[in-house]
């Protein structure tokens, strides 16, 4: 059983296919797990077994009657805390929504239930996601597995320390500027980053609703795939055949290749010798007007997310961590003009990076140009919260401006990942190529 803890998403399922686990036996391995283990309440916010149970009882009973709803029908996965569920807490990490108990499953917690998979519980987050640290001085920092006096990247926090730790085979997480992909990367998982407005927000507590979107934190590409496959209630991307042989590749230059420090610029390095040897084709490119996408973060970001918080917050400023309070804050600075002005600008440099990445399967980067910052340092030197707080979503906030679908792929250097920027609305194409690099990583 302790095996189960480690085994991939995919492989679970096919091992309750064979027959071969029970996926009751299953999820109490995984509550036995998380009871015992000594970092449980840094990761899980509330657990819920009589759920996860009653859920893997059917599973059992589809799997001895040849009924599988799906490949991961029976197998146990975590949601981040700002997903509805109906009857237990969902407070996004924050003071300010303690004791809300939604009346109905999220969307995209129903399309996954209806696709057997079972439901272990909530997991902490950085406060109603508005930090890539996974800092959370209100209710939990989790760690990082390979540094446990780090955080461990956020927003989705607890999705990618459930993972990491053997806690639930894959964990359902947000990203609005990295809170996949960060959090992901610092694990050594794969985090994909949806396009905005293909899976469902309903019944998920908003950050910035233009930008937020829901992606899974796995132990695979082949899970991501299946888990965006439950998240939307449908059929799974053909992985079968993906090859990296003659695919074109564009290294972004801009922004992105500064301030890379020694660790994770390696590791992006022995990534690309990895591609260039499974025979694809890497060019670099630039793109200028970048910066100015990037000087339109505050305006759009701030600027709804203050819209949307600003009475909440305002009624109980002091509940909140001073820092993330601030950052909601730094909206109000802006008017319905700027605001305006901003997206028609930004879908001007959309238009520009367009045509400037045609051509290519995928732009690439390093997923993160920092490693796991020190917990305790970031609470008391401010100097270093504001340094890496502002490099940590550096390099993922590309694929959120630019509104493109995104996967972080671990390189095999603890902590550092590797990342593939794909066209709007082309996951499936994304997986391929993103199977493929994984693939070539690993030789």
């Amino acid at each position: 059983m302790t095996d189960w803890l480690k085994m991939s998403a995919s492989d679970l399922g096919r091992g309750i296919g064979k027959g071969e686990i029970d996926p009751v036996d299953l999820t109490q391995a995984h509550l036995d797990a998380i009871t015992a283990h000594p970092l449980r309440d840094r990761i899980y916010a509330r657990v819920t077994p009589e759920r996860a149970l009653a859920e893997a009882g059917a599973a059992r009973d589809r799997a001895k009657v040849g009924r599988r709803l799906s490949l991961l029908d029976g197998v146990p996965i975590s949601w981040k805390d700002l997903f509805d569920t109906a009857g237990t807490e969902t407070e996004a990490g924050s003071a300010l929504l303690e004791g809300r108990v939604p009346d109905a499953d999220a969307v995209v917690l129903r399309h996954a239930t209806a696709m057997g998979t079972v439901c272990l519980g909530k997991t902490h987050m950085s406060e109603l996601a508005f930090s890539g640290l996974g800092l959370n001085p209100i209710t939990a920092s989790p760690p990082c597995v390979n540094d446990l006096d780090a955080v461990s990247g956020g927003s989705s926090s607890g999705a990618a320390a459930s993972v990491a730790f053997g806690l639930a085979a894959a964990g359902i997480g947000s990203d609005t500027g990295g809170s996949v992909r960060i959090p992901a990367a610092w694990n050594d998982l794969v985090g994909l980053k949806t396009t905005a407005g293909r899976v469902s927000l309903e019944g998920v507590v908003p950050l910035c609703l233009k930008f937020d979107t829901v992606g899974p934190l796995t132990r695979s590409v082949e899970d991501a795939g299946l888990l965006l496959a439950a998240l939307e209630g449908d059929k799974p991307a053909d992985l079968r055949g993906a090859s990296m042989k003659g695919r074109r590749l564009a290294v972004l230059k801009t922004i992105v290749g500064s301030d890379v420090r020694d660790g994770p610029g390696a590791a992006f390095e022995h990534a690309l010798k990895a591609f260039r040897d499974a025979g694809a084709e890497i060019t670099e490119i630039d793109v200028p007007e970048l910066p100015d996408a990037f000087a339109l973060t505050e305006v759009l970001v701030c600027g709804e997310a203050y819209g949307l918080w600003r009475d909440v917050i305002e009624a109980n400023p002091d509940k909140m961590f001073h820092a993330i309070r601030d950052r909601f804050r730094a909206g109000q600075n802006h008017s319905t003009p700027d605001y305006v002005a901003a997206w028609a600008n930004l879908e001007r440099i959309r238009g520009i990076w367009d045509a400037t990445v045609a051509g290519f399967d995928a732009v690439l980067c390093a997923s993160a140009p920092i490693l796991p910052p020190n917990e305790k340092r970031l609470l008391t030197d401010s100097d270093y919260y504001v340094t890496e707080n502002l490099l940590a979503l550096r390099n993922t906030r590309v694929g959120n401006l630019m509104g493109l679908c995104s996967v972080t792929l671990p390189t095999g250097t603890p902590s550092c990942g590797v990342m593939l920027m794909g066209q709007p609305d082309c996951e499936e194409a994304l997986l391929r190529l993103s199977a493929a690099a994984e693939a070539a990583l690993h030789r």
